[in-house]
């Protein structure tokens, strides 16, 4: 089977939206050798081109809701057709794909697609009661949230042992300004006075970054001051 826009190598060259211009349940059929050409207009127009069944009656088949009526040969195949074609079915329902991007991008968005219907057919068949649509929803909305509460997140470059210059820089960061005095519970050196070139000792200590400070002037300095 093929849409509308598809081309194969057998399919007649009037099989075509503009030339047979079909109307709601009208079929056409083509035949040749052991190939089959129909032509079937449903909400949009198909094509299909097969050897395995034989060729349908040609005119407009509606039933009495004005449905149109399906030939054999499409019926048969959307009773035995497997699992890939509802699953790309599916993932197309609700494509975060568009027409103006790069094919790298097109494919991280269909794999991404294909990953949110796995997910729920995975939670599906643990018994959960939740659409595809309600789902991806959910989904959405969790995500948001999450963002939401999610203030602070460290960059690759900050997970790395930074410089001196951007250690200075992190602590003054608004994200690290609620540090308090502790003791520390043997005498160590305090930071300040060590870059100054002074060698003193204190019993406290800043309880998040965990350096000894004097408390009166170097806790002030070291947290508020780029050069020390």
């Amino acid at each position: 089977m093929q849409d509308s826009t598809a081309q194969q190598k057998d399919m007649p060259s009037d099989f075509t939206p503009k030339k047979l211009k079909l109307t709601k349940g009208n079929i056409r059929v083509r035949t040749r050798g052991n190939l089959t050409a129909l032509g079937w207009k449903d909400r949009r127009d198909v094509y299909w081109l097969t050897d395995f069944d034989l060729p349908p009656e040609e005119g407009n088949f509606c039933d009495d809701r004005k449905r149109a009526v399906k030939p054999q040969m499409v019926a048969r195949y959307n009773r035995h057709m497997g699992y890939v074609d509802i699953s790309d079915l599916m993932a197309n329902s609700y494509s975060m794909c568009r027409r103006n991007f790069k094919w790298t991008t097109k494919l991280f968005f269909h794999l991404l697609d294909l990953t949110v219907l796995k997910s729920w057919i995975l939670l599906s068949s643990c018994g959960a009661k939740c659409a595809h649509r309600d789902f991806r929803l959910l989904l959405v909305r969790n995500l948001i949230e999450e963002a939401g509460r999610s203030h602070y997140r460290p960059t690759p470059s900050m997970l790395r042992r930074p410089s001196a210059a951007a250690a200075n820089v992190m602590r003054l960061d608004s994200c690290y300004n609620q540090h308090w005095p502790a003791k520390h519970k043997n005498s160590i050196r305090c930071r300040v006075c060590s870059d100054r070139g002074q060698r003193k000792t204190t019993i406290y200590k800043c309880a998040i970054c965990d350096v000894g400070l004097c408390v009166v002037p170097c806790f002030a300095d070291y947290l508020t001051k780029t050069n020390l």
